[in-house]
């Protein structure tokens, strides 16, 4: 039976995700009522520029206010969409303490107060819902959660951020350098005009803590999460890789040791094999690869961002949070129970790719061995190419750890014979 009293909704934040939030509201409204079993009415907009034309929207609903929008009252669901830690930590708080639940697409706070914003909303009987916070429109918090909580996860790998796989596949399919890439991607609007969230990992290091927390029943927060960004890939790292058959993405990685007793969570540019689901994960797109015990290797794909895209994953938990406030309940709240530790990047262990510039003479990629072997890394491949008495070693080694990398590394930095180290990087999905 439906329920006449429409359930009130707040939204704050009106811009590219807040204003398609209003039009699904608005368009969908029947649908959305026979979803939930009520009606829901948009009971107020909080924005910084009152004055810009809002189409759809009832400029009565319009405030600068926030603050007071939250506290109402009458409020059922708080949807937050201006992202930051503040005010939206100040003011998601408010909604908990005056009764409404919260939905955010808000992942830089999630990463950084995720506990703290959990345990707010248990104090208060609301739910917390951000399945928008992490891959847009892909389905993978709830399955994460839910579908998932009676299996194991042991692994997540993913591209995460829409504007650095654009990049990167644009300089893989064209052959373009780094700056000409990001300059079409900015171009095209799939990149801010300061790119650096983007282009160092920052945007998917607060998806990595989020996507480990939840797969791990473990505390895991952005301080936590190694960060390493893509500016320095080059067109010759693009064709290093070809030739072992692999391409390179920007992956946000999350796994248990292998003793299960820790976890570690990284962003970092990885050579792939071009056999890997990722590899083919072309354009601005998005995709996770979580590996688990029963329900064994899953992958979610998708659009990664954009206005309607991560309205529909907010709107999703309207849906869910609204049914729970009709029902007198809430849904699942953190899972921390685990409370594994988050190792360092000093325990990961993988395969590297390592390219050096050395002297073109007799015995040195002889020196070059030993080195690795003292440092008790195997090397799986080498090639060597030069003349005029320079020469290029590619060296990839079995899997290592990273601390005996780095100290491969040092050494051979101190090797007569190596001018330099012109990359590294790793190698992941095997």
């Amino acid at each position: 039976m439906m329920r006449t009293r429409p359930l009130k909704v707040a939204l704050l934040g009106c811009g590219v995700v807040g204003s398609e939030v209003a039009r699904i509201m608005t368009t969908h409204a029947d649908d959305l009522a026979q979803r939930i079993g009520a009606p829901v009415e948009l009971a107020g907009v909080a924005v910084r520029r009152p004055s810009k034309v809002r189409e759809g929207i009832d400029p009565s609903l319009v405030t600068t206010d926030a603050t007071a929008l939250v506290k109402r009252g009458d409020i059922d669901v708080v949807v937050e969409v201006i992202g930051g830690i503040e005010p939206a930590r100040t003011l998601i708080t408010a909604a908990f303490e005056h009764g409404a639940s919260v939905v955010s697409a808000n992942k830089a706070l999630l990463a950084q107060d995720g506990a703290a914003l959990h345990a707010a909303a248990d104090e208060h009987g609301r739910d917390l819902y951000y399945e928008a916070a992490v891959a847009g429109a892909i389905p993978l918090i709830r399955p994460l959660r839910e579908s998932l909580a009676g299996d194991k996860v042991n692994r997540v790998l993913g591209i995460v951020n829409g504007t650095t796989n654009f990049i990167l596949d644009k300089m893989d399919s064209t052959g373009a350098g780094y700056q000409e890439a990001l300059d079409e991607a900015t171009a095209l609007g799939y990149a801010e005009a300061d790119p650096t969230a983007d282009v160092e990992g920052f945007d998917a290091a607060a998806k990595a803590a989020i996507l480990a927390g939840i797969a791990f029943h473990s505390r895991v927060r952005l301080d936590d999460v190694y960060r390493e960004g893509m500016t320095e890939v080059t067109a010759s790292d693009f064709a290093s890789a070809k030739n072992m058959g692999c391409t390179i993405k920007l992956l946000a990685i999350c796994e248990r040791a292998g003793d299960g007793g820790s976890v570690t969570a990284r962003v970092h540019p990885a050579m792939i094999p071009l056999t890997h689901p990722l590899a083919s994960v072309r354009g601005a797109y998005n995709a996770v690869f979580v590996e688990s015990d029963a329900a064994g290797q899953l992958m979610f794909y998708g659009p990664g961002a954009g206005g309607a895209p991560t309205a529909s994953a907010v709107l999703g938990d309207l849906v869910a949070v609204c049914r729970n406030r009709l029902n007198g309940a809430t849904g699942p709240g953190e899972s921390a129970y685990a409370a594994l530790p988050v190792s360092g990047m000093g325990e990961v262990v993988t395969r590297y790719h390592i390219s050096l510039d050395v002297a073109d003479k007799p015995g040195v990629l002889a020196q070059v061995a030993t080195v690795f072997a003292e440092h008790g890394v195997s090397i799986d491949t080498v090639r060597q190419t030069g003349k005029d008495g320079e020469a290029s070693l590619v060296v990839v080694t079995h899997r290592a750890s990273d601390a005996s990398l780095s100290g491969t590394v040092e050494a051979l930095r101190k090797l007569d014979t190596v001018r330099g180290v012109a990359s590294i990087m790793r190698v992941e999905g095997e």
